[in-house]
């Protein structure tokens, strides 16, 4: 994979990163009603030009700025820049392979961080801001499946809850997905091309699991059960469910809740184990 494409591509972004919201300023009222738009965030604590990206997507996360829209945020950090001095800490390989089956559906040559890609099937140029905005309005005004996520909590080393969505109506099958993510996250980061930079990221990648399948016309609605890390907070913690066109394709519907249960029952029962 290349380093050289990943740094022409991204060359400049620190200077433009002032301009990256301007166009993007007027928050949505809360009594509008918001179509889930899946923004996937591929960065790395490795790559210099990325930070500017990661605070922009930051924003958009705070500050929700489309009409009409629910940004739903996920940061995918990759693992192609760990050999250049930082190992980062959020890496995976699994979402290195997911963005490079992204780069195959668009007919890229290279992956190269940092890179958006918007419900599945556009990719986003954050340092463009007319085409973002554009783009954003865009996916705003398109019909969405409805995806719930109900029941979420936390307890004995594992998530739980249950995604449901609405199939009637679909004219072909999908692929449904659970992401844990942290809601923030802190890196004093002491090698590599960040080097003495403190790093801060939202909604980063920590699971992220296909739970099953939804079958043309029908609606989907099924538990799920994710293993959570030894150091996990649910304080800290997001869960995105997202249905998608195999492929990967198109994201049909996605839900985010950040309301995680303590799951009491799941730790008492942990206990007498």
């Amino acid at each position: 994979m290349s380093r050289k494409f990943a740094r022409r591509r991204c060359a400049g972004l620190l200077l433009l990163f002032l301009p990256l919201t301007c166009g993007l300023a007027r928050a949505a009222t809360p009594d509008e009603a918001k179509t889930p738009i899946l923004m996937e965030l591929f960065t790395s604590e490795g790559c210099s030009s990325c930070p500017p990206i990661d605070t922009w997507a930051a924003r958009l996360d705070q500050f929700q700025p489309i009409a009409g829209a629910q940004l739903i945020l996920l940061s995918e950090h990759v693992d192609y820049w760990d050999h250049d001095g930082w190992k980062d800490p959020f890496s995976s390989a699994q979402l290195t392979e997911r963005q490079t089956e992204y780069s195959h559906m668009l007919g890229l040559s290279d992956v190269y961080t940092p890179q958006v890609i918007v419900d599945g099937d556009e990719e986003l140029h954050p340092w463009k801001t007319d085409e973002v905005k554009a783009s954003l309005d865009k996916a705003a005004r398109e019909p969405a499946m409805a995806v719930r996520i109900d029941g979420a909590a936390a307890g004995a080393g594992e998530l739980t809850g249950n995604v449901e969505a609405d199939g009637v109506g679909e004219k072909h099958g999908a692929d449904v997905f659970v992401a844990v993510a942290l809601n923030q996250t802190e890196t004093d980061v002491l090698a590599g091309e960040n080097n003495g930079k403190k790093l801060t990221n939202v909604a980063v990648v920590k699971t992220l699991v296909k739970i099953g399948k939804l079958e043309k016309g029908k609606n989907f609605d099924q538990p799920f059960k994710v293993k959570l890390w030894p150091d996990a907070d649910p304080a800290n913690l997001r869960v995105v469910a997202f249905v998608q066109e195999s492929g990967p394709g198109k994201v049909l519907g996605a839900a985010v809740t950040k309301e995680i249960a303590k799951g009491q029952q799941a730790e008492r029962d942990s206990k007498t184990k």
